[in-house]
């Protein structure tokens, strides 16, 4: 059963979403998803939008607000208009105007990147950029289309103190935890944190300071500021580090599953970076996530990438990975959480629209230690932070 079959109603016509066939997810959704999906295929088949845009009822400010929960407007604009789909004004001009945004904050955030890049240089404090430009550069050829609002900065534990010396001393303050930037409240924000947030409300810009690129020990134990890298040209004259391709694909599918997946553009961006890779390539990828310790994150990114952009992963891997009841209950939990009562909502506007996000963290890695481990974390972060005595 397939993604763009004609979809199935129950008896009140409504369209079944998430249905379980067997082990597999059966990909029923609303003509308007299915849409959504096609515009976010990379690289794009214009036929397939046209084809989808064309042979249903298209509600089109449901579509528009599809697009704006999963933060796709530009890649949704962009499709329909390489598809010729003509749309009402209604859905022509949010997309439109969100698309223009999208660009024009990807550009002020390529500038404040520049900025940032010289002024760590200078310093002399190592660091990558995640996500982000580099991800949108790698995985669509264009800084232009990829939501973001921030720059995800890695840099190593023992320099949180300069780098925040550094962002302060660049017109940033810090935003959480709120409060002053005292070393000692820093230091103990990240024992519990994997980031914190820095704002500069004159430069539009918004940095998430990481010192680790998971708040999970037991998750890529080995992926920190000296992991492998790949430099990638976000501009003419701008090129960033960034993790090279086996360690982002792996810290991408950790990223996406500790969210449970709930939002498609990140989906999508993996989709992209897998475009055009063969079977035998993406096995490898696979098993290389593994080792580095993503746990089962891969093969669930590869089953909901395979269901929905037909991503190449080969009949005998598939057939691996859903061996694993595990992974057949996370690639469930994560589809509801894309396309459940969420499909068009945000998570947390929903009653208990985040439990699978909690649940899902439980399956990452096999074992009790873990579990234990992740059942304290979640505690944690329900606890208020604990201010450190002052001196």
């Amino acid at each position: 059963m397939g993604m763009f079959e004609p979809e199935r109603r129950d008896a009140r016509g409504r369209a079944k979403i998430g249905k379980l066939a067997g082990d597999a997810i059966d990909r029923q959704a609303p003509a308007e998803f299915r849409l959504l999906i096609a515009c976010c295929r990379w690289p794009l088949l214009p036929a397939q939008v046209a084809s989808l845009a064309s042979a249903a009822s298209i509600d089109w400010p449901l579509f528009v607000r599809m697009a704006q929960r999963h933060r796709v407007e530009a890649l949704a604009r962009r499709a329909l208009e390489k598809a010729a789909v003509e749309i009402p004004s209604e859905a022509a001009e949010p997309l439109d105007t969100a698309s223009s945004r999208i660009a024009a904050e990807n550009l002020i955030i390529a500038a404040e990147t520049a900025r940032l890049v010289a002024a760590l240089t200078e310093a002399d404090i190592p660091f990558l950029f995640v996500k982000g430009l580099s991800l949108g550069a790698l995985a669509y050829g264009t800084i232009l289309v990829k939501a973001g609002w921030d720059i995800d900065l890695l840099v190593a534990p023992e320099a949180l103190e300069p780098a925040a010396d550094l962002l302060q001393r660049l017109g940033y303050h810090l935003a959480v935890p709120p409060g002053d930037a005292a070393p000692a409240r820093l230091h103990a924000w990240h024992a519990r944190s994997k980031e914190s947030v820095w704002r500069n409300p004159g430069r539009r810009a918004t940095v998430e300071l990481h010192t680790a690129l998971t708040d999970q020990a037991a998750l890529l134990p080995t992926l920190d500021v000296d992991a492998p890298r790949q430099m990638v040209a976000i501009t003419p004259t701008l090129a960033v580090p960034t993790l090279a391709r086996d360690e982002l694909f792996a810290y991408l599918t950790v990223h996406g599953a500790s969210s449970a997946w709930f939002r498609l553009k990140w989906l999508a961006d993996v989709a992209a970076l897998l475009a055009g890779e063969d079977e035998a390539e993406v096995e490898r990828l696979y098993r290389r996530a593994r080792t580095l310790g993503a746990g089962r994150a891969a093969a669930v990114a590869l089953l909901l990438c395979r269901d929905l952009f037909g991503t190449c992963a080969g009949p005998r891997l598939i057939a691996e990975l859903r061996t694993d009841r595990v992974n057949r209950w996370m690639a469930r939990g994560a589809w509801q959480s894309l396309a459940g009562r969420s499909i068009a909502t945000e998570v947390t506007r929903l009653r208990g629209g985040t439990l699978w996000i909690h649940l899902l963290q439980f399956g990452l890695v096999p074992g009790l230690r873990y579990k234990l481990g992740e059942l304290r974390r979640q505690l944690r972060t329900l606890r208020p932070f604990p201010e450190p005595p002052r001196a």
